[in-house]
């Protein structure tokens, strides 16, 4: 098989102690340990970079030996690098020969690129063939099928979200990226269900973030390609028209369901709640919380006709007896707490729809999936994506798997 570059994260993560594999080959052994220890003594990413390159080199030499093959396998799989995961070359490749793509990044990467039929947002965490992965090296690709002749990118505002179902392709679909805690962002959050024309088409998308360790030191960011402009309030939007005898459809695969606990209901929409309804009881939210030892990792899910929706926790101020949320609630829902879940891998991959028999043309997952049930290094069935800091199907959601189809139609 062939051999992964230098960028792929998978060396620095084994140079860092973050991957551990059994080896074959002696000589990785015998490098590794002097590797790792002057990782752990200096681990700067300068240090990373090179001892990556170092271990990256036993691999190169000796490709040619079995055992060596076997350790590769052992790390990446059947094959070599994830098809969706690319270094800058090769999506500037793609761009020039006019392809059609979704990206995602670090925001570094994305400046780097030509313009083109591409829009993208700034993430470093995916799901890949590999399993989870945080890289600031590689951008997630999703070329839009050979087949899609027509595609419109338009940038929106808070003031003007509203249009974007109207906006849509009467057969087709659109892809949306908005940055993370934007004024964009809270509108849609808040008002999308009231937009004229909500739900009538497909629309999917992701709140795009930053690395963990960044938050508060840098902003999320969204990419027009086809005018190489850069955002950090605004929502960026792919309008993608289909040939007659195809059609698109938005799914969600949420593992949580409601337990038999209380419900809850809230006096006011909003991303923070002070007080709330409790078995219809006015009661303190976050003393409530408190009391009743609340795992907030696990969300707030609301049955809206059999689709389950969350809404998770971002603090709970007992202090200033406040909770505040990742999406928002609404009046009039009924909400529960969700009943626990022991592994999350099992339980995604036991809820994959039969008719997902092969990838989605489009998917992402949440970063709180990806943290709460420590997904890096795991694998979510075949379904590959960006994890982002919220999802769009249709509206905002939270700690859920949303994807795209594209099918004939049953009217051929």
């Amino acid at each position: 098989m062939d051999i992964p570059p230098t960028s792929h994260p998978m060396w620095g993560n084994i140079v860092s102690g973050k991957a551990k594999f059994e080896f074959e080959f002696l000589a990785t052994k015998l490098i590794l340990r002097h590797l790792t220890y002057q990782v752990k003594g200096n681990p700067s990413p300068d240090t990373i970079q090179r001892c990556a390159q170092e271990l990256h080199n036993v691999f190169v030499r000796n490709v040619g030996l079995s055992c060596v093959q076997r350790d590769l396998i052992q790390i990446f799989g059947g094959g070599s690098l994830s098809s969706e995961m690319h270094e800058v070359a090769t999506v500037k490749a793609m761009i020039a020969q006019g392809k059609k793509l979704l990206l995602a990044g670090e925001e570094a990467l994305l400046k780097q690129l030509p313009a083109g039929n591409w829009i993208g947002g700034s993430i470093p965490y995916f799901m890949t063939e590999q399993g989870g992965l945080s890289t600031q090296y590689m951008i997630y690709v999703t070329e839009l099928p050979d087949f899609i002749s027509e595609v419109s990118v338009k940038v929106y505002d808070a003031a003007t979200l509203a249009n974007v179902y109207t906006d849509m392709p009467h057969n087709g679909f659109s892809v949306i990226i908005i940055p993370a805690f934007c004024a964009t962002h809270l509108d849609f959050a808040l008002h999308a269900p009231e937009y004229k024309g909500f739900a009538i088409r497909p629309l999917i998308g992701w709140i795009s973030g930053v690395h963990l360790n960044e938050m508060g030191k840098l902003t999320p960011k969204v990419f027009n390609g086809q005018t190489k402009t850069m955002l950090e309030d605004g929502a960026v939007v792919m309008h993608v028209t289909l040939p007659p005898d195809k059609v698109a459809e938005v799914g969600i695969l949420n593992i949580f369901e409601q337990s038999e606990g209380d419900t809850i209901t809230f006096p006011q929409n909003g991303f923070s709640a002070r007080e709330a309804y409790v078995n219809g009881v006015k009661t303190n939210f976050a003393e409530y919380i408190t009391k009743n030892r609340l795992d907030t990792d696990l969300p707030l899910v609301a049955d809206y006709f059999g689709a389950m929706v969350n809404v998770s926790f971002e603090h709970v101020d007992v202090v200033n007896q406040e909770v505040k949320f990742y999406a928002p609630v609404f009046v009039g829902v009924h909400y529960k707490h969700a009943k626990p879940v022991e592994n999350y891998v099992e339980q995604f991959t036991s809820r994959i729809p039969d008719h997902l028999d092969k990838p989605p043309t489009f998917s992402c997952n949440c970063i709180l999936n990806y943290v709460y049930s420590e997904l890096e290094g795991k694998r979510t069935g075949d379904i590959t994506g960006p994890i982002t800091f919220g999802e769009v199907a249709y509206q905002l959601l939270n700690q859920t798997m949303v994807y795209l189809t594209i099918t004939d139609s049953a009217t051929t």
